[in-house]
């Protein structure tokens, strides 16, 4: 299977504009601009995009991780924050990324618990991309 995303750029790194979309359409011509990126002004982001993704990729690890323990997630909602920023070499780069996840697990003890998420952290498919630090909070949310 081959996911494919598509973007347009025009003008310079930072006065132009483009366009960021996917090819099921989930996603259509988000305009994005230097100042959306990294400035925080109204617009998209690439690594917006790679927030959301590594979001729905490590739910779908956590949820297979309980299922590896047969638990079954009640639910799961995670957010993932991308930090943008400069490397050393003065090149825009990914400095960090930051996961928060709360989980309602029937019958799951927070020791499982912290060792499912902690698997899906650092095993879940997209975070194996990232060439730096990923932190977590994870919370347990009673039933």
């Amino acid at each position: 299977m081959k996911a494919t995303g598509y973007s347009t750029w025009q003008g310079t790194w930072k006065e132009g504009v483009g366009t960021l979309s996917t090819e099921s359409e989930t996603l259509k011509d988000k305009p994005y601009s230097f100042s959306s990126r990294f400035e925080g002004t109204p617009g998209g982001s690439p690594e917006e995009l790679l927030g959301t993704a590594h979001a729905g990729c490590f739910n779908q690890a956590l949820a297979n991780n309980f299922g590896m323990n047969n638990f079954v997630a009640q639910s799961i909602t995670t957010s993932v924050a991308v930090d943008l920023g400069y490397g050393d070499d003065g090149h825009p780069a990914i400095k960090g990324v930051h996961i928060v996840t709360q989980a309602a697990v029937p019958g799951i003890s927070e020791e499982m618990f912290r060792h499912c998420a902690e698997r899906a952290r650092t095993n879940c498919t997209l975070a194996k991309l990232f060439k730096c630090e990923i932190t977590m909070d994870a919370t347990l949310n009673g039933i």
